[in-house]
């Protein structure tokens, strides 16, 4: 068996830490390790480190190779020879803004890929308006579900027609859920305040409020929580999205009645976080929040009666917020399907976009808000972890840090976060704070990214950026796998992603790449042979990743296995904000 050099594919920026790792099939202490420019020149030369441990019986040596003190701008591979031999992928030294800006636009354009609606972004996907009947969807009660998350019965509608046309899909499927939209905007609007990503994003966020604003009916007071439904239900007798796979205009085309099995598939229900004016699920009420105060503080400049009108929304849905004897929180139906259990950061950042909305705007209720945010703030203080769709502590400790011009507190909480990860990678044989893999793997390794990036940018404390280089190393090629989780970012990334839209495409465009996807990445064993068992025929599949699985851990590039490489927007939106964020520090 060779041995294997895992490298970021992307590269660095000049001034960052720079780690690749080796993976040998025996004992490596002695190897040479050279650095080749684009023309095969030797222009660096090291030594590989002490052993970290085994990454798998095949590779029982893992060694790390510090490149921090190649500056000079250009592409270079590292050379293995020895014991072992060993030659890396190219990467790339150059400024960060060349360097690292081009995956935050590339996770931009997975979300322009992944509209629905009628107002489509031309491409070579050549994405067509689908869903138009969302335009007049009719408002179910929230179903019960069995332990398989399929509907226990029928769907009984309470009202509509509403109008919830456009959006973006969650994931591989076309399912759209506010809890997942609204955390992806406001990552996505943060970038934008804050000049970190131009083109193409005012646009794309535009299109994301766009649909929250249609989620709330600010006269009925309900908040819409999602626009179709997974599994169908053999007792109700419908199918659900998950049960067709085809490409998202083939719902439009469907000639069905009241009572055909497809027939929620073209007619999609709707569901509500809670009745007209009763208190909402207080995830919600903060995130949302958050997103429409977001939308105000970019509008507040050139478009302030926008701005006035989506500081109102915020504050009104913020104000439905149950806090007392708040129960099993709601995120999508089933909640099986982003089993969230925390809520006191989704208000204290709700509560931060609120009050820095109402200062740029100069609202009479901004010290409240500011005094709530704080409040929640210590309420949240030692709870959760890095950034992720379940968890925006770091988003809120951070903006409430910018809101208040300090707060050593809050800073402490983001070095907790922080220090939990590190100390984790310490423990991990490359180095990796999520571990060897599990579900949203690729997204929690940069959400340590992006909450490291936001506490440097808050603190101008550097003492994370190793670490965060490390992290975002991880998702991009440094992992036993040597693959890039992000689709199309690298030498090496996924080919058949579990995504409806990429996968019925690819055989009219044989080539063509879904860019920018961020995916799941490695997974529990158990559950990679699960899906593999239970799933029927690969149209893509590749195995070449099975020499590097783990007893407990496994990855395949195979579209049937969404434990592996099913991409989504909260996966991406965290990518996005990450990248942009490091474009701007270095």
């Amino acid at each position: 068996m060779e041995a294997f050099v895992r490298v970021d594919q992307v590269g660095f920026a000049p001034g960052e830490t720079k780690i690749a790792y080796l993976l040998s099939p025996r004992d490596a202490s002695d190897v040479r390790v050279t650095v080749l420019d684009a023309y095969g020149k030797q222009v660096w030369r090291t030594k590989a480190g002490a052993n970290r441990g085994p990454w798998n019986a095949r590779f029982p040596d893992v060694r790390p190779i510090d490149l921090s003190g190649l500056e000079k701008h250009g592409v270079y591979r590292v050379r293995v020879e020895g014991a072992v031999r060993a030659e890396s992928p190219p990467f790339r030294v150059g400024p960060a803004a060349e360097v690292l800006g081009p995956p935050a636009r590339y996770a931009l354009s997975y979300f322009q890929n992944h509209r629905d609606g009628a107002d489509q972004v031309p491409s070579r996907w050549g994405r067509q308006p689908a869903h138009l009947a969302d335009r007049a969807a009719t408002v179910y009660e929230r179903p019960s579900f069995d332990e398989s998350g399929r509907a226990a019965a029928g769907l009984a509608p309470v009202g509509g027609p509403v109008d919830v046309e456009g959006g973006w899909y969650d994931a591989g499927d076309f399912l759209k859920f506010t809890h997942t939209t609204a955390y992806a905007v406001s990552a996505m609007l943060i970038a934008r305040r804050d000049g970190l990503v131009s083109d193409g994003l005012v646009a794309e966020t535009e299109h994301g409020i766009a649909w929250l604003e249609k989620m709330w009916d600010a006269g009925a007071k309900v908040l819409y929580t999602q626009v179709g439904i997974g599994s169908g239900s053999e007792a109700g007798g419908f199918l659900g999205d998950h049960d067709t796979w085809r490409l998202p205009e083939a719902d439009d085309q469907l000639d069905v009645q009241p009572g055909d099995e497809r027939y929620y598939q073209r007619y999609r229900p709707v569901f509500r976080a809670a009745a007209p004016g009763e208190m909402i699920s207080p995830n919600l009420a903060g995130r949302v929040a958050a997103a429409f105060a977001l939308a105000a503080q970019v509008e507040a400049a050139k478009q302030p009666d926008r701005a006035r009108k989506h500081l109102d929304a915020a504050a009104s849905v913020f104000e439905l917020a149950r806090t007392e004897d708040v129960g099993e929180l709601v995120t999508a139906e089933p909640h099986s399907f982003y089993p969230e259990d925390q809520w006191t950061d989704d208000l204290a950042f709700g509560a931060a976009e609120l009050a820095l909305a109402g200062r740029v705007l100069g609202d009479s209720r901004t010290e409240k808000w500011s005094d709530t945010a704080s409040t929640w703030a210590r309420v949240n203080a030692g709870r959760g972890g890095a950034l992720s769709v379940y968890d925006v502590g770091a988003l809120a400790d951070a903006e409430i840090i910018r809101l208040l011009g300090g707060g050593d507190d809050l800073l402490q909480d983001m070095r907790r976060r922080l220090d939990a990860g590190v100390r984790a990678a310490a423990g991990n044989p490359m180095g990796a704070a999520a571990g060897t893999g599990g579900s949203d793997y690729a997204a929690r390794q940069l959400g340590y990214a992006a909450t490291a990036e936001l506490y440097e940018h808050v603190s101008g404390d550097k003492r994370y950026a190793a670490f965060a280089t490390a992290q975002r190393g991880v998702v991009l090629g440094v992992n036993g796998w040597g693959t890039s989780m992000m689709v199309g970012v690298g030498t090496t990334y996924p080919r058949c992603p579990h995504d409806q839209i990429a996968t019925l495409t690819r055989t009219e465009e044989p080539g063509l790449t879904m860019t920018g996807a961020v995916v799941n990445g490695p997974n529990k064993a158990d559950r990679v042979h699960e899906l593999q068992a239970t799933s029927g025929p690969a149209t893509c599949r590749n195995d070449a990743f099975a020499p590097f699985d783990r007893d407990d851990t496994h990855f395949t590039d195979d579209s049937r296995i969404s434990a592996n490489t099913e991409p989504s927007i909260d996966f991406s939106a965290t990518g996005l904000l990450a990248f942009a964020l490091m474009t701007e520090q270095h």
